[in-house]
């Protein structure tokens, strides 16, 4: 990924430079095993050596990378138990991004979540037909995972914690690339995939409306529990 790093107003540059390596090491652009540099890194990602290095340290931390020299690593070969503990986390902090919500979304916010969810439905609709009818429906398919992280990204605004909402994008045990990818296999698979997770979205807007932390909590956590085991391949 011969790319320039946009930096956002709350990101550093080891920041931005953490996440690229997590998820090129998540997606196997780096392959376990693969010896990278510092600055070959640093080269690649147009940026300068320092924030390369803090991002290493924290990649390595996390037993993602393996130190083999002053200036060398190796991308580690992933243990499932690695994986299921960053799931925990990720599950926990969606929880908790569902809590700040329940307490901080404005009216107008949770109007747009359900007008993006009407949108969905429509969208969905539109698909069953289609299906049905034995067309194509690749690109209405795509337009839903899109109002899907229009949802998911309009609930994180809800929580007005900055701090909060960049420790989930760190944790996430799949990038956005990666999950969409992901889901357009399964649906292949089953165009019933995830369906069963959809209606669960009214019923988290209701108690974000209704200011219940607790119950809006538990239906995200369970949501996403379910989300990350069906992409995984332990559940549908």
């Amino acid at each position: 990924m011969a790319a320039v790093i946009m930096i956002g107003m709350m990101v550093t540059r080891a920041d931005a430079v953490y996440q690229a390596l997590r998820e090129e090491i998540g997606s196997r652009s780096l392959r376990p095993g693969q010896k990278v540099t510092e600055r070959g890194l640093a080269e690649r990602l147009t940026v300068s050596p320092t924030p390369v290095r803090e991002a290493l340290v924290r990649l390595e931390h996390e037993g993602l990378i393996e130190r083999t020299g002053p200036r060398t690593v190796v991308v580690a070969d992933i243990a499932e138990r690695a994986v299921d503990d960053l799931a925990e986390v990720e599950i926990g902090l969606r929880g908790l991004v569902a809590r700040f919500a329940a307490r901080n979304a404005t009216p107008e916010q949770l109007d747009a979540l359900d007008a993006i969810l009407d949108a969905a439905d429509d969208l969905l609709i539109v698909i069953v037909n289609r299906h049905r009818n034995g067309e194509n429906v690749e690109r209405h398919l795509t337009a839903l995972l899109d109002r899907m992280e229009e949802f998911n990204d309009a609930v994180n605004a809800c929580a007005a914690n900055p701090v909060l909402i960049r420790l989930l994008e760190q944790s996430r045990v799949f990038s956005q690339p990666e999950r969409r990818a992901l889901r357009l296999e399964k649906i292949a698979e089953d165009e019933r995939f995830g369906l069963d997770r959809y209606a669960g979205h009214r019923a988290l807007v209701r108690a974000l409306r209704q200011r219940d932390p607790a119950t809006a909590e538990r239906l995200v956590i369970d949501d996403a529990q379910g989300g990350l085991d069906a992409l995984r391949g332990g559940g549908r």
